[in-house]
This record gives C-alpha cells, sequence and structure tokens, in this order.
C-alpha cells in the first residue's frame, strides 16, 4: 500500500478539484468564493462546484475572476518558471437572476 501513495496522491492533484469557502458578501448575505486555479482545473470546474454547494436552489455569479502569468524563481541549483492560472468565482445561493 505504501508503494501506491505518490499514484494516488499524482492522481489526485490530476483530477483536481475546487475548492468552496463560504465568505459573507457585501450586501451581507452568505455566499462562496470557488477557487478552481491550476493548469489542471477550468471554468466548468468552478460552475459544477457553484452548482453542488448551491444544489437546487441555484445560484447567481457575483464575481468572477481570473489570470495567467509567470513565475520565475531560482536556487543555487538553478532557475525554474512556471506558468500560474488563477480562477475564483464568487457565488450567492438561491437567486437565479
Amino acid at each position: 500500500m505504501i508503494k501506491k501513495l505518490p499514484l494516488i496522491a499524482f492522481i489526485l492533484v490530476i483530477s483536481g478539484c475546487a475548492a468552496a469557502t463560504k465568505t459573507n458578501l457585501p450586501t451581507g448575505e452568505s455566499g462562496y468564493n470557488i477557487d478552481c486555479s491550476g493548469p489542471y482545473l477550468n471554468w466548468g470546474k468552478c460552475y459544477e462546484k457553484a452548482g453542488n454547494v448551491c444544489g437546487s436552489s441555484g445560484y447567481k455569479v457575483i464575481a468572477k475572476d481570473g489570470d495567467t502569468g509567470q513565475s520565475v524563481s531560482g536556487n543555487s541549483f538553478g532557475v525554474y518558471g512556471e506558468t500560474t492560472i488563477t480562477r475564483t468565482l464568487l457565488v450567492s445561493c438561491g437567486s437565479n437572476g
């Protein structure tokens, strides 16, 4: 089983899951901040998570933010670069329009 742990961790990272955090909206209502950042997720995962957390009551998108950038870092072993992708969706439940 211990030999399979790296494989299991790798599969979880690739499959990726959007994360939802309950938050207070400027209107005083409760809402959810949904994060689906990274190269293995997409906007569809954000909308899917919004549907899951709000259920049959539906949801209204309050804000949508995304950005792609570059990150470079280095140490004594070399210089490393990567592409960073952030996606966040702010929704309120129970309001479909």
